[in-house]
């Protein structure tokens, strides 16, 4: 078998707003986050991951915020075309593992609906999906609030 590793991570401003979408999933929370698209920067991070596994650039190459057809665009249109990538080359995915690093929103409470929706776009069993939060200790942009960032890792294999 043919096994690749794929990393990828994001980070996004934060401001006022009425919730923010998360893997997919909404989040209502009286924070939005800030972006050409949806500004879904967990669905970014694993979508560099898909594309870092194939050597197929990050998510600029292939849906650049210069473009106006990119604006406000659903991030899991960014995530199908990447799955879809795997899909051509004979890939499959053996496990994500993701991290948000955030004060805010609490992810526990929202953490199956993120994994659920993942699945969901991505066609993966739940199980295959790890979806982790994790503080900065008020630390840095994060501990102040002033951003949230997501990192992930993939693994895939061609057979």
């Amino acid at each position: 078998m043919n096994f690749r590793i794929g990393s990828g991570f994001d980070v996004h401003k934060i401001c006022p707003g009425k919730g923010m979408y998360l893997g997919g999933a909404f989040i209502p929370e009286e924070i939005s986050l800030v972006g050409h698209s949806d500004a879904d920067v967990l669905i970014h991070a694993i979508c560099d991951a898909i594309y870092g596994a194939l050597a197929k650039g990050d998510i600029g190459v292939h849906f650049p915020d210069s473009l106006e057809e990119n604006r406000g665009r659903s991030s899991s249109e960014f995530l199908k075309h990447a799955t879809g990538l795997l899909n051509e080359k004979k890939y499959t995915i053996s496990n994500l593992d993701t991290t948000i690093i955030c004060e805010k929103p609490k992810i526990t409470p929202h953490r199956e609906a993120i994994r659920s929706s993942l699945s969901k776009i991505m066609k993966l069993s739940i199980d295959q999906i790890s979806v982790k939060a994790t503080t900065t200790e008020k630390l840095g942009f994060s501990g102040r609030g002033e951003g949230i960032a997501a990192a992930a890792h993939i693994l895939i294999f061609q057979h």
